[in-house]
């Protein structure tokens, strides 16, 4: 996901649950996948939690601007660290080629303008959403316009 979407930050990886997903309180009773619920969780660098920001799920996100804002009102100085070591990368059975998601984007969207349409008390969810997936479709048409400029999209 990091090639493929040419993230400029490294993914956290916890297959056995230990170093983050039960340290921190990730554990979503709820979720027959055994999934972790989506978090950011911000450490200062004296090893003290500054805030943190827990999803219900997938699809209940932060939007960045916020995240960011949030940061900078920390304050902290910036760290150092040791890049985080990669392991064995491999896209799986069901990952979604580039091409593939600003059409999946643009469907989920759709798919919860209709939904709010049927169901009115979950506008302001619905608004959340649909934000998102516009900011998914944007970014997902600049990082192809990119790799078409370099010639590696195909």
């Amino acid at each position: 996901m990091i090639e493929k979407l040419e993230l400029p930050f490294e993914y956290l990886s916890d297959p056995d649950r230990s170093k983050a997903i039960e340290p921190y309180g990730l554990t979503n009773p709820n979720d027959k996948r055994n999934l972790a619920y989506p978090a950011i969780v911000v450490v200062t660098p004296d090893g003290e939690e500054a805030f943190r920001v827990l999803s219900r799920d997938y699809a209940d996100r932060e939007p960045e601007d916020e995240l960011i804002h949030r940061l900078r009102e920390l304050g902290l100085p910036a760290t150092r660290q040791s890049k985080p070591q990669m392991g064995p990368a491999a896209p799986g059975p069901n990952a979604m080629p580039l091409r593939a998601l600003e059409p999946y984007f643009r469907g989920a969207r759709f798919a919860v303008v209709a939904m709010k349409g049927r169901f009115p008390e979950t506008a302001e969810d619905a608004d959340r959403y649909i934000a998102q997936m516009d900011r998914f479709i944007h970014a997902t048409r600049e990082l192809k316009a990119r790799k078409r400029a370099a010639g590696s999209y195909e």
